[in-house]
């Protein structure tokens, strides 16, 4: 019903940047929040960041002030700026987002994780 494809990880070296986008597709009526998550090897999956579909965000203590989060209604995207990456950062980050596919339903989509590596 809903796709959400993520794009953007990869290699970069500890104080480095990287940009991750994500994009939904399919049977869309509203998204509500959308985020990213991120999971290490061997620990559970943790929240980074969300935002709302007004523009409200919420951060990681961990992220704060390194990280931006962003989405772009229309095109039903967000995004995730990353800067000043230390190497805790390493994790399959992965993309979110409550979605409303009818008056009827509603429910929680996960993209496929994209891999983020921070090492030197």
């Amino acid at each position: 019903q809903v796709q959400l494809v993520e794009s953007g990880g990869g290699l970069v070296q500890p104080g480095g940047s990287l940009r991750l986008s994500c994009a939904a597709s399919g049977r869309i009526f509203n998204i509500y929040a959308m985020g990213w998550y991120r999971q290490a090897p061997g620990k559970q999956r943790e929240l980074v960041a969300t935002i709302t579909s007004g523009g409200s965000t919420n951060l990681a203590d961990s992220v704060k002030g390194r990280f931006t989060i962003s989405r772009d209604n229309a095109k039903n995207t967000v995004s995730l700026q990353m800067n000043s990456l230390k190497p805790e950062a390493t994790a399959v980050y992965y993309c979110n987002a409550d979605v409303r596919t009818s008056s009827l339903s509603r429910a929680n989509y996960w993209g496929q994780g994209t891999q983020v590596t921070v090492s030197s």
